[in-house]
């Protein structure tokens, strides 16, 4: 529960029992265009390998749901002569003979189910992802007649994780010890219509791959006589050629965007197939087109000791803390967090909300993260990330303030903190002049993002401790002119929480409607007592993740400060934030203009991305494969070495060419399609604006004149971008321009920034990287002042000037993507108050290509 994205790199592959060993690297689907058809012997084979007990690949004698025929002569099983040649009346006694049975003792729905459930297993055995869900299988219903292949009720929603299946093999007519028994061809087309229906309900498709004679076969049926009542009914023998099948099944995807349909790779092998492969390949719509319900986005942040992850854990799990870190213990991803009780990394949790109830892992029927979109479906989705308090683990504060784009932050403070912050300071910077509770506070009103306070610990505080706690929260959140509004929880102790109790929901409501008409969610901050201990509290907190104003959708068009900032002319239609990345089996496409692929998650600036689309991802320095090392990294105060010292000495050279146009790589921005997208861990086809999520990309080899056939995949980087290019008043594309710096406005007097020449790190979208100081300059920033009170004042407006500080960057180790109205924030070399969290917050407005 403590990784959003969890994937196996390298499942058990496909590989045909019936191809060669010097064959077995090719795929199974890379030939199934036509169905091959042919005798035994044009294989060399006899029988295949047993089947193995665990992978995608399964052996079936059958997959009848009826009876199967009684045979009197099959030349693949071993039956004693004179059997051969008994009485007609033993006809069943020689079958039972058979290593085959001749019926089913199962009735036909249940029957149908487990071999569905069977093949659900086979496909997840090929998936590098593993979901679990406690949603059931959805089987077709049967009718009551034979048409069981062409029930209306046939396609089912596919199940989470199947999208992203290698597939699933089926060998039909074959024993469990790889005996090539063989159906008759009716019967063989009966099983496929059966692994149709089957393989439909899951939302996958069937494509047969070869069909083999494997011998012969013999059998007696009853016929009536014609137009004589009175004669006795004859026996016919009848022969037929025994069978043997080879299916694949693989998961259907459907584009859902018009415009990236032709970047979309067939799975139903219908382009010239033949009349037999037409009738054994089919189609079903995809799990989920996107998700439609509102997702809020909340970073819990504060200093360590403050209780952010007991409260994570309380809030997701249901469990109450036991004074000793037991609520968190799910959230804690390596052993030196347990040993030491400091959080180094990031946690992310999902809680979903419909009106007053609770979907949280203490539900008895939620398993999954799956399982919480499915109950929280159309009410609300609440995304939390966790992070670190120690000023060693900052960066794991800064990711989730600014990778993450959270829609509100939640600050977490002990109410104790007057009794503990000398000591606490002492232990983790040899210094009592540290203040981590201020450090954050300062830093969380300085950003652009609306502000929730939950106090923590009130078990443990006294009255006059939590006097002069809240006496220093009160007067930095009126420093920063916001107001604060006390939320008192009722004493009573509450645990294992199914709905928000109605006295902590009125509260927070009333509250959400005074916000809405007295400035807005940014102006106002919400304060909460808590105790994870005693269960005080949380129902109040959850009532406040489940009414949080959410913030409209993203646009294209940027604010900085009170100005409008024109928007960039080769600004993406699509943009998506990378903030990590994972490996992706090459599963996807047997093209060998395709790299291996990776799939990347963050979240969608603006704009939308569906399953085949076609996109860049950027922007890269040097090449595809040889990414500067030195990328994305940080300035020498965080990696504790001494690079970069002789910074100042090159001051001298910084105006040499920043204002010359510098030489773009020409494989800067790769080009890549879609194949896979997940929401919150959702399989979807389209990933929308505000959302999160991760997305398989399959990258193409481009060859050209000047540039060989590159076979690297593209070594992707936090704090790039994938985006869709625009396209001019023409038609053509446009290629993007990355930042090699930019310009960015600062309320802070200029005299407080580092002097010129200085290396600094800068935070903006996903980015964390070193740059230098340009220049910093004083303008004045005309704003529009008026008067709520007199409206005579308000007609005629009367114009004051402010102060701003405008400071310009360049990038030291390689071009980013920088959007104009973004949120930066610039740290110098060290922290005064040695929590390393103070900087200098402001919002780009103007970017050097």
């Amino acid at each position: 529960m403590a990784s959003v994205f969890t994937y196996d790199p390298d499942p058990p592959r496909v590989s045909s029992p019936w191809i060669q060993a010097d064959d077995a690297d090719s795929s199974p689907g890379s030939g199934a265009a036509v169905t091959q058809t042919g005798l035994l012997s044009e294989y060399g084979v006899t029988r295949l390998e047993p089947e193995p007990q665990t992978g995608p690949i399964e052996y079936k004698l059958h997959l009848l749901l009826r009876s199967r025929r009684s045979y009197v002569y099959m030349s693949t099983v071993r039956q004693k002569r004179d059997k051969l040649h008994a009485q007609l009346g033993d006809i069943a006694a020689l079958y039972s003979a058979s290593p085959t049975p001749s019926s089913s003792s199962q009735p036909r729905q249940e029957r149908l189910q487990r071999l569905t459930t069977q093949l659900l297993w086979r496909l997840q055995q090929s998936s590098p992802y593993h979901a679990s869900s406690s949603r059931e299988v959805r089987i077709p219903k049967l009718s009551d007649g034979k048409g069981d292949a062409g029930s209306p009720d046939a396609h089912g929603r596919q199940m989470p994780g199947l999208e992203e299946s290698q597939g699933a093999l089926y060998e039909i007519g074959v024993a469990d010890d790889g005996t090539l028994v063989g159906l008759s061809r009716d019967e063989l087309e009966e099983s496929i219509a059966t692994l149709k229906n089957m393989a439909a309900s899951l939302g996958c498709g069937v494509t047969v791959l070869r069909m083999v004679i494997v011998g012969d076969c013999e059998w007696i049926e009853i016929a009536e006589p014609d137009g004589n009542a009175a004669r006795k009914p004859v026996q016919v023998t009848k022969q037929d050629k025994l069978w043997v099948a080879e299916a694949l099944i693989t998961p259907n995807t459907e584009v859902q965007r018009s415009k990236s349909l032709q970047d979309v790779k067939s799975h139903d092998g219908s382009n010239g197939a033949t009349p037999l492969q037409s009738s054994t390949s089919t189609t079903a719509p995809p799990g989920h087109a996107k998700s439609t319900t509102p997702q809020l986005r909340v970073t819990l942040t504060g200093p360590i000791a403050s209780g952010k992850s007991s409260l994570l854990g309380t809030l997701s799990t249901g469990t109450l803390d036991n004074g000793r870190g037991k609520s968190r213990l799910s959230l804690l991803k390596h052993r030196h967090e347990m040993a030491s009780g400091m959080t180094s990394s990031i946690a992310q949790e999902l809680i979903g909300y419909k009106e007053r109830l609770i979907f949280n892992f203490s539900h008895r029927n939620i398993e999954s993260w799956l399982d919480i979109h499915d109950y929280a479906n159309n009410g609300r989705l609440v995304f939390m990330s966790d992070s670190g308090g120690h000023p060693r683990y900052r960066h794991t504060v800064f990711r989730g303030l600014m990778n993450w784009a959270p829609h509100w932050m939640v600050l977490c403070i002990a109410a104790d903190d007057a009794e503990v912050t000398h000591d606490m300071a002492s232990m983790v910077m040899d210094s009592a002049d540290t203040d981590l509770v201020k450090a954050h506070m300062d830093l969380s009103l300085k950003l652009d993002v609306p502000l929730a306070i939950v106090i923590t610990k009130l078990d443990l505080a006294s009255k006059a401790s939590l006097q002069k706690t809240m006496t220093k929260i009160l007067a930095a959140i009126r420093d920063a002119k916001r107001v604060p509004k006390l939320l008192q929880p009722d004493q009573q102790p509450q645990e294992q929480l199914a709905e928000i109790p109605q006295a902590d929901w009125d509260k927070v409501q009333n509250w959400v409607g005074m916000i809405g008409e007295q400035g807005g969610p940014l102006k106002h901050v919400p304060i909460v007592f808590t105790s994870v201990l005693k269960g005080v509290g949380v129902g109040l907190v959850h009532a406040l993740l489940a009414s949080l104003p959410l913030p409209g959708a993203p646009t294209t068009t940027p604010q900085a400060g009170s100005t409008e900032v024109k928007a960039q002319p080769e600004h993406p239609e699509d943009l998506f934030y990378i903030d990590d990345t994972f490996s992706l089996p090459r599963s996807f496409d047997d093209s060998p203009s395709s790299a291996d692929g990776v799939i990347v998650s963050g979240h969608v600036r603006f704009g939308s991305f569906s399953v085949g689309q076609t996109i860049v991802v950027g922007p890269f320095s040097t090449g595809h494969g040889r990414v500067s090392a030195s990328e994305d990294q940080s300035s020498p105060d965080e990696r504790g070495s001494p690079m970069l010292n002789a910074v100042a000495a090159e001051h001298a050279s910084i105006s040499r060419s920043y204002d010359t146009p510098p030489v773009i790589a020409a494989d800067e921005w790769p080009r890549g399609r879609i194949v896979s997208i997940r929401n919150l861990r959702l399989p979807v086809g389209t990933l929308e604006a505000g959302q999160v999520g991760s997305i398989g990309i399959v990258f193409e080899h481009v060859q050209t004149e000047l540039m060989p056939l590159n076979s690297e995949t593209p070594q992707i980087r936090r704090g790039m971008v994938m985006a869709t290019p625009p396209v001019d008043a023409l038609g053509s594309e446009v290629t993007l321009q990355a930042a090699r710096g930019f310009t960015a406005e600062f309320d802070e007097d200029a005299a407080q920034f580092p002097p010129l020449g200085s290396t600094v790190n800068v935070l903006f979208g996903c980015v964390r990287t070193a740059a230098r100081i340009v220049d910093v300059s004083t303008q004045r920033r005309e704003t529009a002042a008026t008067s709520d009170v007199d409206e005579a004042a308000v007609a005629a407006e009367h114009r004051s000037e402010e102060r701003v500080t405008k400071v310009t960057v360049e990038l030291v180790h390689s071009r980013k993507w920088a959007e104009l109205g973004t949120s930066v924030i610039i740290m110098g070399n060290g922290s005064q108050d040695g929590s390393g969290l103070q900087g200098f917050v402001g919002k780009i407005t103007h970017v050097v290509s």
